[in-house]
């Protein structure tokens, strides 16, 4: 099991809105800024608030390409997921809908990050 994952980011303040706006849908947060250009994302947790999505600005070239999966409860916030995303300047990569080629309970939707990073809301209940 994944404890936290952390992606490099090209323009923190971009990103930083880009993410509070397209997980808050999602129940995630931003929960610290630790160090200029760093930003950890999470929710509550069975020990309290926990910040498992990070994004930092490292001032080189960002390498994209990532794929980041998020747990949604349900499908409508996966829909709600995908619209804040696009709204905060998400590029569309897959549109709300089943994707039974994974499971027959696979609903998704994908939207590209500032960075062209595939970012997903994934509900597995039917």
């Amino acid at each position: 099991m994944l404890d936290h994952v952390g992606i490099e980011v090209g323009d923190f303040a971009r990103s930083k809105s880009f993410y509070e706006a397209a997980l808050a849908p999602l129940g995630i947060t931003l929960l610290t800024e630790p160090m200029p250009e760093a930003a950890g994302f999470g929710s509550e947790t069975e020990h309290g608030p926990k910040p498992y999505f990070w994004i930092r600005a490292r001032g080189r070239p960002t390498v994209s390409g990532a794929h980041i999966s998020f747990a949604a409860p349900d499908r409508e916030t996966v829909d709600a997921f995908h619209a804040a995303a696009l709204a905060a300047g998400g590029t569309e990569n897959g549109a709300p809908a089943p994707r039974p080629i994974y499971h027959p309970r696979y609903y998704g939707a994908f939207v590209l990050d500032p960075d062209a990073n595939n970012i997903e809301a994934v509900c597995h209940r039917g």
